[in-house]
């Protein structure tokens, strides 16, 4: 491989630039706030042109986005942001304005596809076929790597928005998703925390009742995800899994979910089948990183 990878992890209140070669090899890096698309766009690309003068050309570069996106590979319209909440950014040609500016290959995904491919590459699930990375943050997305590449369908995988089972008298909380009330991020992303109890998670202490609502909820996803999906490793990433005292909880209301079902694989296991991530919080970023490589190469 000749020249250097540009990596954007593009979330929704922030972009973080990136120009290098691997984990140990990120020679430029800048983050700013997401503003709106052109200008937002603009600092990205003046980035890059800055890093190509300092360092050398690029070979290409890997997008990893909020969404939804439109990543099928014969639609016209690849490349866009499609219907996002964030205000402004509908419709935007994200990597097209990109491998305009700076004419090299674009690879585009979902952030969370980005970051499963990084975990894959260099983090947690190093080594596997098959890994799911799982976002608890201000909200909760997902993303699946088969062989090394993302996972995508008639879209990408939409992982928080997957239901859950919630009695209503145990549980009277209706849930903060304005599609589905209750389904995953409705009841478990940051803001549902905050919600339900009142106080934003990072405030809540380890012995609040929150934490083991919280884990019944996420090992409820993680067991969909572990029955549809089947990877051999589910990450677990985001702002809310910071508390790490939150893991033991999930896991053993995964192991109770699961009953018994599955003994000869590796969610037998919940210890080392739901874990953190390998490479925290830059698991966008280099999964970034890596969807460019693979725009060049056959890793």
């Amino acid at each position: 491989m000749s020249g250097l990878i540009g990596a954007i992890e593009a979330g929704g209140t922030k972009f973080v630039c990136a120009v290098g070669t691997g984990p140990d090899d990120l020679r430029r890096d800048v983050r700013f706030p997401t503003g709106e698309p052109g200008p937002t766009i603009g600092r990205a690309i003046t980035f890059f042109r800055t890093a190509v003068e300092e360092l050398g050309p690029l070979a290409a570069v890997g997008i990893g986005s909020f969404g939804p996106l439109d990543v099928r590979t014969d639609s016209p319209t690849r490349g866009c942001i499609t219907s996002t909440p964030k205000p402004g950014w509908s419709g935007t040609p994200f990597a097209g304005r990109v491998q305009a500016a700076l004419q090299v290959p674009v690879a585009f995904d979902t952030d969370v596809n980005a970051a499963a491919l990084g975990e894959w590459r260099w983090g947690a699930g190093r080594g596997l076929d098959a890994v799911a990375y799982v976002t608890v943050g201000t909200g909760i997305g997902g993303g699946m790597v088969y062989g090394g590449r993302p996972l995508h369908g008639m879209l990408h995988p939409e992982l928080g928005h997957l239901p859950v089972p919630r009695d209503p008298e145990a549980d009277s909380f209706e849930g903060v998703c304005p599609f589905h009330g209750d389904c995953l991020e409705g009841l478990a992303s940051g803001p549902a925390l905050e919600a339900r109890w009142g106080t934003p998670a990072p405030a809540l202490p380890p012995e609040h009742a929150a934490w083991e609502l919280e884990a019944g909820y996420l090992a409820l996803g993680c067991l969909s995800i572990a029955l549809t999906l089947s990877p051999q490793r589910i990450v677990l990433g985001g702002g809310v899994m910071e508390q790490r005292h939150l893991f033991p909880l999930v896991r053993r209301r995964f192991e109770q979910a699961l009953g018994g079902y599955l003994p000869d694989t590796p969610a037998a296991d919940a210890d080392t089948y739901i874990v953190p991530t390998g490479l925290g919080n830059r698991s966008g970023l280099l999964g970034a990183l890596t969807l460019g490589l693979q725009a060049i190469t056959t890793i």
